[in-house]
């Protein structure tokens, strides 16, 4: 059966996409013998998550660790959620995993997001690896990426979002959030205001907190930018290759996590300059130079699109911004055209291929909400490329284009590789 199949197989195991709980995950991973014997690093936050994973990633394989990730969602192919020594895993063995954990299963019902990432743990665990960083879906206390024990647990910043299923105010996201610490284990907070609820847990199990600010700290100039932790500091580094001025935010909790570990995995300050200039995450912040020049990222909650909005503005004068937009219903839809309002111009709202979107009729009737003087022109397509080319067609060579709200959105644009919009200079 093919990779496709399976993942269409799989999405018919359990009534409910989202099935909060560990109990059925851990039963099953008991079955499967899942363990790791070598350091783990698990991730969690409400944005940044990727892109501190992929600077782990990057710093820890140019010090010459073998690096087993699991990310999710993915953007364009499924086989992204699991990359070994920075290359997405093959079919093969994903479908290999698949066998053996539904041969575990038995009666246990699980969702397709617990099958998969139990399938990908155990291909991990099976990989000889020196290092595995893990990144939580959703949450993570009652994610099923938490069934794992990391010796370091990184939270990047903590907002609003899933707030059916993690709670409706930062304390109680925050208190999810903090539930993949573990006593006597490294804890990095990177999130400069963290809620109380995150220190507060993690004083109550004893877990050896790093907060930003107190335990780590960095500055820097137009040029370049240093770090300081307990014992430890960097100077004169280049900032992440990674574009957009949250990703020092980023950076910094990653060198705590490392300056903690670095008993275990220890790190040249070689391999961390390397590490910086070479890390790639496509649709963070992704700016495609042409004509028009376009932007992506895949911001998909108001403090995301926050983000997105002063990176933009950074960017310099354009004379026109056409944003390409598309998100998922359960999203604070109207905040998030409202925060980026002041730097569009035109909007091509678009359908996306799942029940879980919003359709684009519904976008135009929430950016009519919005008051007079930040109402702009709306368009509506059937899918993001559709909408794309709409936008170019009407964009000036010295116009921008910026598509973002969802992996989604992004992904589909992706889908045929990175698009050169009219950039004959890229052929010289």
């Amino acid at each position: 059966m093919s990779l496709q199949k399976w993942l269409e197989k799989i999405e018919g195991f359990h009534p409910v996409e989202i099935d909060m709980g560990l109990a059925r995950v851990r039963a099953v991973a008991k079955k499967m013998a899942l363990a790791f014997h070598v350091p783990v690093i698990m991730v969690a936050g409400t944005n940044g998550k990727g892109s501190t994973c992929a600077l782990l990633e990057a710093i820890l394989g140019q010090s010459g660790y073998k690096v087993g990730l699991f990310t999710s969602p993915h953007l364009v192919h499924f086989q992204e959620r699991c990359r070994l020594q920075e290359e997405s895993v093959s079919e093969e063995r994903l479908i290999e995993a698949f066998e053996f954990v539904e041969s575990c299963c038995e009666e246990t019902s699980l969702t397709y997001f617990e099958f998969t990432t139990l399938s990908i743990l155990h291909l991990l665990s099976k990989s000889e690896l020196d290092v595995v960083v893990l990144e939580v879906g959703l949450g993570g206390r009652l994610d099923a990426v938490n069934i794992i024990d990391a010796d370091c647990a990184i939270l990047t910043s903590i907002d609003m979002d899933h707030m059916d299923y993690l709670g409706d105010t930062r304390e109680k996201i925050g208190f999810e959030k903090a539930g993949i610490m573990r006593g006597n284990h490294i804890a990095v907070v990177s999130d400069p205001v963290p809620p109380k609820s995150v220190i507060e847990h993690a004083e109550q199990i004893g877990a050896d907190l790093w907060l930003v600010g107190r335990d780590f700290n960095y500055s820097g100039d137009a040029q370049q930018w240093a770090w300081r932790g307990r014992g430890k500091g960097y100077s004169g580094l280049a900032y992440p290759a990674l574009r957009g001025a949250n990703q020092l935010v980023n950076a910094s909790g990653v060198l705590a996590a490392l300056t903690a570990l670095r008993q275990s995995l220890p790190v040249t300050a070689q391999a961390i300059r390397n590490g910086l200039a070479m890390v790639e995450l496509p649709g963070r912040f992704q700016i495609i130079p042409g004509r028009p020049q376009l932007v992506l990222d895949v911001a998909h909650n108001p403090h995301a699109v926050a983000a997105l909005t002063e990176n933009l503005d950074a960017m310099g004068f354009f004379p026109k911004t056409h944003a390409v937009f598309g998100a998922m219903k359960d999203k604070d839809i109207l905040a998030m055209i409202k925060r980026v309002s002041v730097v569009v111009d035109e909007w091509y709202f678009c359908d996306l291929p799942t029940p879980r979107a919003i359709s684009a009729e519904e976008l135009v009737k929430i950016s009519s909400e919005l008051p007079k003087n930040l109402q702009k022109p709306t368009h509506v397509f059937a899918d993001p490329v559709k909408a794309l080319n709409e936008a170019l067609a009407k964009a000036e060579p010295t116009d921008r284009i910026v598509v973002f709200g969802s992996f989604y959105t992004v992904g589909a644009i992706l889908s045929h590789g990175i698009p050169r919009l009219d950039a004959p200079h890229l052929d010289n």
